[in-house]
């Protein structure tokens, strides 16, 4: 096992990345989409980005094609993604910057499918745009050029030890205490099986626990402070934090932003199952609870 370690959980503010704008040794990706408007990332992107900024649709580049078997938003081929990351110019000398409108699931799904390609330096804007607005930094609407040719190649190594596959996570399911604990990062409402806007039942995997991606973040869209984080964590899980956390959410993209707080808070052994809910209700045969099954009560996390 290769675990994250806290170091890799790297943010960046407004003010570190203008210095670097002209630095032709960071790259700097916009992440935004939205499922209910999927056409909406781009559009933002041309009315307006950060300079040098490209653009990663979340279903072109970010994720494979959908299917019951890896869910809705599996894990990109890693050669596709390794081709788009060098056609911005990107290199293993580079610094990888991404971002969301906030700090939010798009930015930290790229820094993970990054670290698990194998590059090395990759860090998540703090607060995102909303954060450079608020310093009142620039934004253009002309997107960057690309280079004609990548610098180098940017051949993916994938990293061991970062996701686990649906047959550990049914393991846990089942009861198995040398199984990882599973952590939902959906919404309260979602995981309770109150509502389910997307996928085919409401619920969630068996024994799994519950911290929203939004319960990590503070009111002005930054992360909150690793002591916050540690203290979030330690009321899902207790004094004792497990060896080893399989983060879902529905697809497997705000999962990572779970999984990046709690590498930043301080705590290894976090992975990313890749399908999450989705995938694991591609399966009719598949158990689903609903409810507090995590003993924090149904309004514990609602904001």
């Amino acid at each position: 096992m290769n675990p994250l370690n806290e170091s890799e959980a790297r943010l960046v503010t407004p003010r570190e990345l203008v210095a670097h704008l002209d630095d032709p040794r960071w790259i700097v990706v916009d992440t935004r989409f939205r499922l209910t408007d999927r056409t909406w990332g781009r559009r933002a992107y041309v009315e307006g980005h950060i300079p040098g900024a490209f653009y990663a649709d979340l279903e072109e580049q970010l994720s494979g094609p959908a299917s019951a078997q890896g869910g809705r938003h599996p894990l990109p081929d890693p050669a596709s993604f390794a081709r788009f990351l060098a056609a911005c110019g990107l290199t293993p000398e580079h610094t990888l910057v991404a971002y969301d409108e906030a700090s939010l699931p798009g930015a930290f799904r790229l820094w993970w499918l990054a670290l698990w390609i194998g590059v090395r330096d990759v860090c998540v804007l703090d607060g995102g745009l909303r954060a450079w607005r608020a310093a009142e930094l620039p934004l253009v609407a002309t997107p960057p050029e690309r280079p004609t040719s990548p610098r180098a190649e940017l051949v993916p190594v994938l990293r061991p030890g970062l996701l686990v596959e649906t047959v550990e996570v049914a393991r846990a399911a089942d009861g198995d205490p040398d199984a990882c604990l599973v952590l939902d990062a959906r919404e309260r409402r979602r995981y309770l099986g109150l509502e389910e806007p997307i996928d085919r039942i409401a619920g969630h995997i068996p024994r799994a626990r519950n911290l929203p991606y939004l319960a990590t973040l503070a009111a002005d869209g930054r992360l909150r402070p690793p002591a916050e984080l540690r203290s979030l964590l330690a009321r899902v899980w207790g004094a004792e934090p497990p060896v080893r956390v399989a983060h879902a959410c529905g697809s497997g993209v705000t999962a990572c932003q779970t999984l990046f707080a709690m590498t930043r808070a301080g705590f290894p052994g976090g992975l990313l199952y890749p399908g999450s809910y989705s995938a694991w209700v591609g399966d009719p045969e598949r158990p689903v609870c609903t409810g507090a099954e995590d003993g924090l009560g149904e309004d514990a996390f609602l904001i």
